[in-house]
Protein backbone atom coordinates (compact mmCIF):
# COMPACT_ATOMS: atom_id res chain seq x y z
CA UNK A 1 0.00 0.00 0.00
CA UNK A 2 1.88 3.30 -0.98
CA UNK A 3 2.37 6.02 1.86
CA UNK A 4 -0.71 8.76 2.18
CA UNK A 5 0.23 11.81 3.88
CA UNK A 6 -1.84 12.58 7.54
CA UNK A 7 -3.63 15.75 6.53
CA UNK A 8 -4.48 14.55 2.50
CA UNK A 9 -5.97 11.19 4.48
CA UNK A 10 -7.89 13.74 7.60
CA UNK A 11 -9.20 15.44 4.38
CA UNK A 12 -10.64 12.76 2.43
CA UNK A 13 -12.29 11.09 5.86
CA UNK A 14 -13.20 14.44 8.02
CA UNK A 15 -12.94 17.67 6.11
CA UNK A 16 -15.05 16.79 3.48
CA UNK A 17 -17.82 15.54 6.05
CA UNK A 18 -17.49 18.55 7.86
CA UNK A 19 -17.51 21.28 5.10
CA UNK A 20 -20.36 19.65 3.56
CA UNK A 21 -22.46 20.03 6.49
CA UNK A 22 -21.30 23.90 6.98
CA UNK A 23 -22.21 24.92 3.26
CA UNK A 24 -24.40 22.26 2.37
CA UNK A 25 -23.03 21.24 -0.60
CA UNK A 26 -25.03 18.81 -3.52
CA UNK A 27 -21.45 17.32 -4.80
CA UNK A 28 -18.17 16.21 -3.40
CA UNK A 29 -16.81 17.88 -6.21
CA UNK A 30 -18.11 21.33 -4.90
CA UNK A 31 -16.02 21.29 -2.05
CA UNK A 32 -13.09 23.18 -1.69
CA UNK A 33 -9.59 21.63 -1.37
CA UNK A 34 -6.23 22.95 -1.14
CA UNK A 35 -4.34 23.02 -4.80
CA UNK A 36 -0.98 24.79 -4.16
CA UNK A 37 1.01 26.04 -1.36
CA UNK A 38 3.52 28.75 -2.67
CA UNK A 39 6.91 29.53 -0.68
CA UNK A 40 8.63 32.91 -1.99
CA UNK A 41 10.92 34.92 -0.44
CA UNK A 42 12.85 38.40 -1.57
CA UNK A 43 16.07 38.48 -1.37
CA UNK A 44 17.39 42.25 -2.20
CA UNK A 45 21.07 41.94 -1.08
CA UNK A 46 21.35 39.00 -3.81
CA UNK A 47 22.36 42.89 -6.00
CA UNK A 48 25.45 42.54 -4.24
CA UNK A 49 25.96 39.25 -3.20
CA UNK A 50 25.45 35.96 -5.49
CA UNK A 51 25.61 33.44 -2.63
CA UNK A 52 22.71 35.10 -0.54
CA UNK A 53 20.52 33.03 -3.82
CA UNK A 54 22.30 29.81 -3.12
CA UNK A 55 21.69 29.75 0.52
CA UNK A 56 17.91 30.04 -0.02
CA UNK A 57 17.30 28.02 -2.45
CA UNK A 58 19.76 24.97 -0.46
CA UNK A 59 17.12 26.66 3.02
CA UNK A 60 13.98 25.86 0.64
CA UNK A 61 14.96 22.85 -0.20
CA UNK A 62 15.51 21.95 3.26
CA UNK A 63 12.33 23.47 4.32
CA UNK A 64 10.12 21.73 1.62
CA UNK A 65 11.80 18.69 0.46
CA UNK A 66 12.05 20.16 -3.23
CA UNK A 67 14.39 22.68 -5.38
CA UNK A 68 13.63 25.94 -5.18
CA UNK A 69 14.14 28.13 -8.48
CA UNK A 70 15.26 32.03 -8.24
CA UNK A 71 12.99 34.50 -9.43
CA UNK A 72 13.92 37.16 -11.91
CA UNK A 73 14.31 40.84 -12.64
CA UNK A 74 11.35 41.43 -14.83
CA UNK A 75 13.28 45.43 -15.27
CA UNK A 76 16.08 47.28 -14.48
CA UNK A 77 15.62 49.67 -11.46
CA UNK A 78 18.84 52.26 -11.18
CA UNK A 79 18.18 53.07 -7.81
CA UNK A 80 18.54 49.29 -6.38
CA UNK A 81 21.74 48.75 -9.19
CA UNK A 82 19.28 46.31 -10.60
CA UNK A 83 19.14 45.14 -14.19
CA UNK A 84 16.67 43.17 -15.71
CA UNK A 85 17.39 39.29 -15.87
CA UNK A 86 19.43 39.36 -12.64
CA UNK A 87 18.20 36.47 -9.93
CA UNK A 88 15.99 38.47 -6.66
CA UNK A 89 14.26 36.23 -5.17
CA UNK A 90 13.62 32.60 -4.24
CA UNK A 91 10.45 30.33 -4.58
CA UNK A 92 9.06 26.69 -4.73
CA UNK A 93 5.36 25.67 -5.55
CA UNK A 94 3.83 22.46 -3.81
CA UNK A 95 1.58 20.11 -4.83
CA UNK A 96 0.49 16.93 -3.62
CA UNK A 97 1.90 14.73 -0.87
CA UNK A 98 4.87 17.01 -0.39
CA UNK A 99 1.97 20.11 -0.08
CA UNK A 100 -0.04 18.04 2.33
CA UNK A 101 3.70 17.01 4.17
CA UNK A 102 4.19 20.80 4.90
CA UNK A 103 1.23 21.73 6.16
CA UNK A 104 1.42 19.25 8.43
CA UNK A 105 4.79 20.12 9.82
CA UNK A 106 4.17 23.90 9.81
CA UNK A 107 0.97 23.34 11.73
CA UNK A 108 2.33 20.80 14.41
CA UNK A 109 5.79 22.02 14.53
CA UNK A 110 7.55 25.27 12.96
CA UNK A 111 4.25 27.53 13.89
CA UNK A 112 4.77 26.53 17.47
CA UNK A 113 8.21 27.52 17.62
CA UNK A 114 7.09 31.02 16.92
CA UNK A 115 7.54 33.26 20.03
CA UNK A 116 4.39 34.89 21.92
CA UNK A 117 2.50 32.85 19.26
CA UNK A 118 -1.48 33.24 19.72
CA UNK A 119 -2.31 32.40 16.21
CA UNK A 120 -2.29 33.37 12.78
CA UNK A 121 -4.26 36.51 11.64
CA UNK A 122 -7.30 36.17 9.70
CA UNK A 123 -6.89 39.05 6.94
CA UNK A 124 -4.98 37.82 4.66
CA UNK A 125 -7.54 36.56 2.57
CA UNK A 126 -7.76 37.93 -0.67
CA UNK A 127 -11.42 37.78 -1.69
CA UNK A 128 -10.83 34.77 -4.02
CA UNK A 129 -10.40 31.98 -1.86
CA UNK A 130 -6.27 32.02 -1.34
CA UNK A 131 -5.18 33.17 1.90
CA UNK A 132 -1.53 34.86 2.71
CA UNK A 133 1.16 34.29 5.57
CA UNK A 134 4.36 35.81 6.10
CA UNK A 135 6.52 34.23 8.59
CA UNK A 136 9.55 36.72 9.86
CA UNK A 137 12.37 33.83 10.69
CA UNK A 138 13.10 31.08 8.80
CA UNK A 139 14.72 29.15 11.97
CA UNK A 140 11.02 28.00 13.41
CA UNK A 141 11.44 25.45 11.23
CA UNK A 142 13.26 22.01 12.50
CA UNK A 143 15.19 21.29 9.77
CA UNK A 144 16.97 24.33 9.55
CA UNK A 145 20.26 24.38 11.65
CA UNK A 146 20.32 28.12 13.58
CA UNK A 147 24.59 27.58 13.87
CA UNK A 148 24.41 27.25 10.20
CA UNK A 149 22.30 30.34 8.97
CA UNK A 150 23.67 33.15 7.67
CA UNK A 151 21.17 36.31 8.14
CA UNK A 152 17.83 35.34 9.58
CA UNK A 153 15.12 36.21 7.00
CA UNK A 154 11.18 35.55 6.65
CA UNK A 155 9.14 33.90 4.27
CA UNK A 156 5.92 34.80 2.44
CA UNK A 157 3.91 31.71 2.03
CA UNK A 158 0.85 31.43 -0.33
CA UNK A 159 -2.35 29.21 0.04
CA UNK A 160 -4.31 28.58 -3.16
CA UNK A 161 -7.38 26.96 -2.22
CA UNK A 162 -10.63 26.29 -4.98
CA UNK A 163 -13.18 27.89 -2.46
CA UNK A 164 -14.81 30.61 -4.57
CA UNK A 165 -14.99 32.87 -0.90
CA UNK A 166 -12.98 33.55 1.71
CA UNK A 167 -15.67 31.67 4.37
CA UNK A 168 -15.37 28.86 2.74
CA UNK A 169 -11.43 28.55 2.31
CA UNK A 170 -11.19 29.91 6.07
CA UNK A 171 -13.29 27.22 7.24
CA UNK A 172 -11.16 24.91 4.77
CA UNK A 173 -7.87 25.93 6.41
CA UNK A 174 -9.28 25.84 10.17
CA UNK A 175 -10.02 22.22 9.24
CA UNK A 176 -6.69 21.28 8.07
CA UNK A 177 -5.00 22.51 11.31
CA UNK A 178 -3.89 26.31 10.85
CA UNK A 179 -4.49 27.96 14.03
CA UNK A 180 -6.52 31.32 13.45
CA UNK A 181 -6.92 33.60 16.47
CA UNK A 182 -10.29 33.90 17.74
CA UNK A 183 -11.57 37.51 17.37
Amino acid sequence: MAYIPRLKKEYKERVIQALTEEFSYNNVMQVPKLEKIVLSRGVGGAVADKKLIDHAIEEFGKITGQKAIATISKKDVATFKLRKGMPIGVKVTLRGEKMYEFLDRLTTSALPRVRDFNGIKANGFDGRGNYNLGITEQIIFPEINIDKVNRIAGMDITFVTSASTDKEAKSLLTELGLPFKKN
